[in-house]
């Protein structure tokens, strides 16, 4: 058995180089093109475009249920939809690595981590990020719900519901609260819980959207007219 190399002037294979004879037993033989060996080494490689498809990925199933559903999609989404999704590419990578397409399956694994990385930061953020984004796109419907409201014989700011969320009978209520005067801004830099003028109850945490307008978070099993 002998390799014969077709090239005219010496090239290496790839380099000006037609073919790649290769007689096998009897009249047998094999030929080898340029392209079949670039093809091979293609199909094994490190494509960089995979974690940037899971981190899109992650956004578009996130991204929506953060905003429009509840904390019970959330906890769906990363307790029973990420792990359906994760088992998937698992059993894509278990099928690289016993192919032997070594980088193709660290491109997987990428895949995965990276996931994983955003669907969690954004879990772990959604409160934060659930409230910018419905401020950003819906904030001149709230101000005109919450500057509807009676003005309040006690003093009391005024507000209306933001968002809750619960499960077993328990709810976690927040307001969304119109302070003229900014005085809860204090409350809203320093993050501490306590009682605040113009709110009945001692509350969670304060967090200013803009000027004169405050999310406030309540304890669970409290709301604006029953505080513990």
């Amino acid at each position: 058995m002998f390799i014969r190399n077709n090239c005219a002037d010496g090239n290496s294979i790839g380099k000006g180089c037609h073919s790649l004879s290769i007689p096998c037993v009897g009249s047998a033989k094999i030929t080898i093109y340029p392209y079949m060996i670039d093809e091979t080494i293609k199909r094994d490689r490190f494509d960089w475009r995979f974690p940037f498809y899971a981190a899109v990925g992650a956004l578009i199933l996130f991204v929506p249920i953060m905003i429009f559903g509840g904390d019970f999609f959330e906890f769906l989404y990363i307790l029973a939809v990420a792990p359906v999704l994760s088992v998937i590419l698992l059993v894509v990578l278990l099928v690289a690595a016993i192919r032997k397409k070594r980088l193709r399956a660290l491109a997987i694994l990428s895949m995965l981590v990276v996931y994983w990385a955003i669907s969690w930061g954004l879990f772990r953020n959604s409160f934060e990020l659930h409230t910018a984004a419905r401020w950003l796109l819906w904030s001149k419907d709230y101000k005109a719900k919450v500057l509807a409201q009676p003005d309040s014989a006690n003093g009391a700011l005024k507000h209306i519901e933001w968002d809750a969320w619960g499960d077993f009978g328990t709810d976690t209520p927040a307001y969304l609260v119109f302070d003229p005067s900014d005085s809860l801004l204090t409350a809203a830099v320093s993050r501490s819980p306590g009682k605040f003028s113009g709110i009945p109850c001692e509350v969670d945490r304060v967090r200013r959207l803009e000027s004169h307008y405050y999310t406030v978070l309540f304890y669970t099993d409290t709301d604006w007219e029953h505080c513990n």
